[in-house]
């Protein structure tokens, strides 16, 4: 029996290396510059055990007497096995197994919340709050060619297809919509009823959820008519003042399965759930948060729900699961985050920093 028991010995190691390992990747500073919220790199939580914190990957480094940049973004390939986190400034591109840098590029006109294309070879990089988007080659950080939109450009989502990418401006009422071979944009969707601030779309392509000025909710546009079908408030609340974007919802999300939409409200400090199907999404419940939410996204598999004030929701109970906090104990807060999924140390599949849905 001894000799059966060693002889399995190295099936049952190799089995427990094969073994999935999801980690939770969290850029920092990822509330404007505030490095009291968890410092300056990416900071790698392990989702299976109950968030635990594992390790900071160096990124911009801190020097004395000199303020961090801003992170606006984060995105990741498995494919191509790179990890990119932008900077009001740059953009850096990490190899996910070596955690070494591979290029950091300064681009003119500053950097905003980008997008990957999901095959991992181009990247739509907004100019920070100008009049273009700058396409990229993932793969060197060269700028491919130019879009104009002249909307403030701001927030970026791939579409799942790969063929299309939806570009929102902090100076315009309209979704843009980019066709990715030929790299031109138009104003497709729209106009909302404010200038659009993060916003989401479903897996098919044919609904965006969006945040809007001065609106506590969202709004619905039909991507495939440009017509806006939906102007959602939250019931019971009120807005006020809010500490950071200047709007009262900044951040939506869809639950993979697209049952949910998440939706943050910052002066009441919680995140508020809505059934989505049905045409209007119908309220459900209120979750306080600890601070003031500007963003929500959620795990791969839909299980848990990530607001940007570091709480980890379990999404069918709606229960409080952990608060996110660093090394030294501090709360980890950040609007830049995403899960990386390895095996056998290689990323085989990746989420999105936004809450996009999944079904097609």
């Amino acid at each position: 029996m001894l000799l059966i028991s060693l002889a399995g010995l190295p099936a049952l190691a190799a089995a427990a290396e094969a073994k999935e390992r999801r980690l939770l990747y969290v850029a920092s500073p990822g509330i404007r510059n505030y490095v009291e919220f968890g410092g300056v790199g990416v900071l790698v939580f392990d989702i299976e055990q109950g968030h635990r914190f594992v390790k900071r990957i160096p990124t911009f480094g801190e020097t004395p007497g000199v303020e961090a940049e801003n992170v606006k973004g984060i995105c990741a390939s498995a494919r191509t096995g790179r990890l990119y986190v932008s900077t009001i400034k740059r953009l850096l591109c990490l190899d996910l197994v070596t955690e070494k840098p591979l290029w950091n590029r300064e681009y003119a006109g500053g950097c905003d919340r980008m997008a990957l294309s999901p095959n991992g070879k181009l990247i739509y990089l907004p100019s920070l709050e100008k009049e273009f988007w700058n396409v990229i080659d993932a793969g060197t950080g060269d700028v491919i060619t130019k879009i104009t939109t002249n909307s403030g450009s701001h927030n970026t989502v791939y579409g799942p297809d790969g063929a299309r990418v939806y570009l929102g401006g902090l100076k315009s009422p309209y979704l843009f919509v980019a066709d990715t071979r030929s790299h031109t944009a138009e104003p497709k969707v729209g106009p909302f009823g404010g200038v659009i601030r993060p916003f989401t779309v479903n897996g098919a392509q044919t609904l965006a959820y969006v945040c809007v000025n001065d609106l506590l909710g969202f709004e619905i546009g039909d991507l495939k008519t440009g017509k806006v079908l939906h102007r959602i408030e939250i019931p019971g609340f009120k807005p006020g003042p809010v500490k950071r974007h200047g709007c009262p919802s900044h951040g939506v999300g869809l639950t993979p399965d697209e049952r949910e939409v998440w939706v943050c409200d910052g002066f009441n400090e919680r995140v508020h759930v809505f059934d989505n199907r049905t045409l209007p999404p119908r309220y459900l419940t209120s979750l306080k948060l600890r601070e003031q939410p500007g963003w929500v996204t959620f795990s791969i598999d839909g299980k848990y729900a990530y607001p940007s004030t570091g709480e980890v929701f379990d999404t069918k109970s709606k229960e409080l699961r952990v608060a996110l906090s660093d090394e030294q104990g501090r709360p980890v807060h950040s609007e830049k985050l995403l899960e990386i999924d390895f095996r056998d140390g290689k990323p085989v599949r990746t989420g999105d920093q936004f809450g996009i849905g999944h079904q097609r």
